[in-house]
């Protein structure tokens, strides 16, 4: 398995139960893909520099993650389709 950090931007709309139900969904495809989430950080509302979506402010969440490297695929079309998720950026911090 590889390290991987994971960078999303979740929709300013979502009430704090809501974020924290995403969060757990997320949590729960990694593990069905045969990964871990070993670290989460959370920002909160942060304003864009440009409007996504037009949204001028979203909630940032940062997972670092172990996953396999066939896995990563599978989570980034997940996470294309989930409608409470702005932006997402999957990047690998392991040299293997």
């Amino acid at each position: 398995m590889r390290e991987y950090e994971l960078a999303c931007i979740l929709s300013p709309e979502l009430e704090q139960s809501k974020i924290d139900f995403t969060l757990e969904e997320l949590k729960r495809v990694i593990k069905g893909l045969g990964g871990e989430v070993t670290g989460m950080n959370a920002w909160g509302l942060r304003r864009f520099a440009y409007p996504i979506r037009k949204k001028k402010e979203g909630y940032y969440v940062f997972l670092n993650l172990q996953l396999p490297p066939d896995a990563v695929s599978k989570l980034e079309h997940t996470l294309k389709f989930n409608e409470n998720v702005l932006r997402h950026l999957i990047i690998k911090t392991s040299e293997e």
